[in-house]
C-alpha cells in the first residue's frame, strides 16, 4: 500500500503507528485524512468543540522529520486522538461541557494523560463535546449541540463522553479519551459500538482534568479495537504526584498479554439485579458473549440496587458541593436538568450521605469476596440500544423511567467501587445498532478484562466497525 492510498480514518491506531514507523504512510497524511473527515462530517455530528488543525499538522510534520532522520518513534506514532473537553488542553479553556467555563482562562499546560500520549507521538486533534459537567448519560448538550450516533444519526451517542464515542465510531479519531464517573465511558461505548476501558480507580492520573465526583472519577480510552485500547492504556500508566488519589503502583503493561486467551479463567454472568430491568437485547448480548466464552456459570452481586442508589446520593451531593458557587451566582447558565439535580444534591440530609458511604465500604468488601471464586463477571453495559435523540422516557420492566438517569443503571454499581471494566460491542443479526457488555474484573486486573475482550474480538463475537456517515 502506498502512502497515497493509506486511509487513517478507517485504520486502527496500531496499524497507523506501524505504517508511520515503516514509511507506508506519513503522520502528516494520517492527520490530513482525519482533519478532512472532521471538516466533512462533524458539522452534522457535533463531536468536536475545538479542532486544533494547525497544531496537529505541526506535530505530524515534526514526527515525519524525526523518522527521516532515523530517530525512534513512539508506540502511537502519527495516531490521531482527541479528548473530552474536561481535559486541560494548552491554549484552550477547559469547558467541561458548560457555558460557564467558556469564560475561564485557557489552560497553561496539557493534562497528564494528554502529555503521556504525545510522548508516544500521538497527535492531538482537539477537544470533544460532552454532557454538561459530566452529569449526563445521553450525549446531549444544550450549549454545544447533541453528539449524534454515527451509526444512526437520529439516535443518542450516550454520555457523558458523547463526543468521544461519536468521534471514534465515525473515524474522526482513532482513539479518544473520556471520563467515567458512573458509566460515562461504558455508556457511549455501548451505544456507539466501541471498546471502552474504565480502569481501576486510582490507576491513571486525573491531573489536569475538571472533576465531577472526585471519589468516583476515572479516565480512560475508547477505541475500535482491543489492541488500540491496550496500547493507549499502557502509554498512560505511571505514577503522578499531581493526582492525590492515584495509586503508587508500577506500570503493568497489558498489550503483550492480550493474546494469551481465556483458558483457566473462571467466568460468570451476573444475575439478580443485572438480569432484570433490561430490554431483551441487553440480556441477549450477554448470553452471546457467555456462549462464546463457554460459560454457564452465574453469580449474584449482592445489593447492587442499593449500590446504585448510594452512588446516586454521593454523586449529587459531591457534585452540588463542587458547583455551589456557580449555582449561587450563575444558575441560569446551567442546563436546567443538570442544575435541578445539583440543587437536589445540596438538600440531601447529612445522615443519608453517611449511610451511603458506610454501605459503600460494606459493598466493596462483599463484591471483592466474589473474586475469590471468579476472575471475570459479565453484565449488560446499558439496558437498551441507543434511544432516540431527545427521547425523555423508556419502558424498563414495564415501568416508564427517565432515559437520562437510567442509561447507567448497570454501570453505576461497578464504578461505585472502582472496579476495572472493558465494555465490548455486540451486534445482533439484523439489528442496525450495537449494544455493550461489561467485562468486570478484580482491582488492578485490567489485563484479564482486555484478554477476554481480545478473545471475543478474534472470534468475531464483538467488533467495532467505522460508521458510514
Amino acid at each position: 500500500m502506498s502512502p497515497q492510498t493509506f486511509d487513517a480514518t478507517k485504520s486502527s491506531a496500531a496499524v497507523i503507528a506501524a505504517a508511520v514507523r515503516d514509511g507506508r504512510t506519513t503522520a502528516r497524511k494520517a492527520t490530513d485524512d482525519t482533519l478532512a473527515l472532521i471538516a466533512r462530517v462533524d458539522p452534522k455530528l457535533h463531536a468536536f468543540t475545538n479542532v486544533l488543525a494547525a497544531e496537529a499538522r505541526a506535530s505530524a510534520d515534526a514526527i515525519d522529520a524525526r523518522r527521516t532522520r532515523g530517530e525512534r518513534l513512539g508506540a502511537l506514532a502519527g495516531v490521531p486522538f482527541a479528548v473530552k473537553n474536561l481535559f486541560d488542553v494548552a491554549g484552550l479553556p477547559t469547558l467541561a461541557g458548560s457555558l460557564i467555563n467558556r469564560s475561564n482562562a485557557p489552560a497553561s499546560a496539557d493534562a497528564t494523560l494528554i502529555a503521556k500520549l504525545k510522548a508516544q507521538d500521538a497527535i492531538l486533534l482537539g477537544a470533544l463535546n460532552m454532557g454538561e459537567y459530566a452529569y449526563d448519560f445521553t450525549g446531549e448538550n444544550v450549549h454545544y449541540g447533541n453528539s449524534l450516533n454515527p451509526h444512526a444519526t437520529g439516535q443518542m451517542s450516550g454520555g457523558s463522553s458523547g463526543g468521544s464515542g461519536t468521534a471514534v465510531a465515525s473515524g474522526m479519531a482513532a482513539i479518544a479519551l473520556g471520563s467515567d464517573t458512573n458509566g460515562s465511558i461504558r455508556v457511549p461505548a455501548s451505544l456507539c459500538g466501541l471498546f471502552g476501558l474504565k480502569p481501576t480507580y486510582g490507576r491513571l492520573s486525573r491531573a489536569g482534568t475538571f472533576p465531577f465526583v472526585a471519589s468516583f472519577d476515572h479516565l480512560g480510552p475508547l477505541a475500535r479495537s482491543v489492541e488500540d485500547l491496550a496500547l493507549c492504556y499502557d502509554a498512560m500508566q505511571g505514577p503522578d504526584a499531581l493526582d492525590h488519589a492515584q495509586a503508587a503502583r508500577a506500570i503493568e503493561p497489558a498489550s503483550s498479554a492480550i493474546d494469551a486467551g481465556v483458558d483457566g479463567l473462571r467466568i460468570a454472568v451476573a444475575g439478580g439485579y443485572f438480569a432484570t430491568g433490561a430490554m431483551p437485547e441487553a440480556l441477549e448480548a450477554v448470553q452471546q458473549v457467555a456462549k462464546a466464552l463457554d460459560t454457564t456459570s452465574a453469580i449474584e452481586i449482592p445489593e447492587a440496587h442499593r449500590a446504585r442508589a448510594a452512588a446516586y446520593v454521593i454523586t449529587t451531593v459531591e457534585g452540588a458541593a463542587l458547583h455551589a458557587e456557580r449555582l449561587r451566582t450563575r444558575a441560569k447558565d446551567f442546563d436546567p436538568e443538570v442544575r435541578n439535580r445539583l440543587i437536589a444534591g445540596a438538600m440531601f440530609p447529612a445522615g443519608v450521605v453517611v449511610k451511603a458511604q458506610k454501605f459503600r465500604r460494606w459493598y466493596r468488601e462483599a463484591v471483592l469476596r466474589l473474586f475469590e471464586n471468579v476472575d471475570v463477571i459479565l453484565a449488560p453495559a446499558t439496558p437498551c440500544r441507543a434511544p432516540r435523540t431527545g427521547q425523555k422516557n423508556f419502558l424498563l420492566n414495564g415501568v416508564e423511567m427517565p432515559v437520562r438517569a437510567n442509561l447507567g443503571i448497570f454501570t453505576q454499581p461497578i464504578s461505585f467501587i472502582g472496579l476495572p471494566v472493558v465494555s465490548v460491542p455486540v451486534w445482533t443479526d439484523g439489528e442496525p445498532l450495537p449494544i455493550g457488555v461489561q467485562i468486570i474484573c478484580a482491582p488492578w486486573r485490567e489485563d484479564i478484562a482486555l484478554r477476554v475482550a481480545r478473545e471475543l474480538e478474534l472470534s468475531g463475537v464483538v467488533k467495532a466497525p467505522v460508521a458510514q456517515v
